[in-house]
């Protein structure tokens, strides 16, 4: 039940509050050696395909990986100094990604 609490004051968060998606294409850029320039991902990486998400899941994912509740070393360099309002813009972004 926590869980799902949490998940609805997430997704209330990110949906309520301003995103910048022209600023999460400019954070973006550093995600791209992984994620593909269009988030299609790239599996000699064992990077996922991105685009399509949910800006609400790529934001949870984010947060996770940042509190360590996901494990991805090669991820954690690039996001752990980001702001929770560059997580909210960098999901704005990738959720325009088709």
């Amino acid at each position: 039940m926590k869980g799902i609490v949490s998940a609805v004051l997430i997704i209330l968060s990110v949906s309520t509050l301003a995103q910048d998606a022209a600023k999460g294409a400019k954070l973006y850029s550093k995600c791209i050696s992984c994620h593909g320039s269009q988030g299609e991902g790239k599996k000699s990486m064992k990077a996922p395909r991105i685009s399509g998400q949910f800006d609400w899941y790529i934001y949870k994912s984010l947060v996770d990986f940042k509190k360590g509740e996901r494990k991805n070393p090669t991820m954690l360099p690039f996001i752990k100094n980001l702001s929770d309002q560059d997580y909210k813009d960098l999901s704005a972004y990738i959720s325009t990604l088709k």
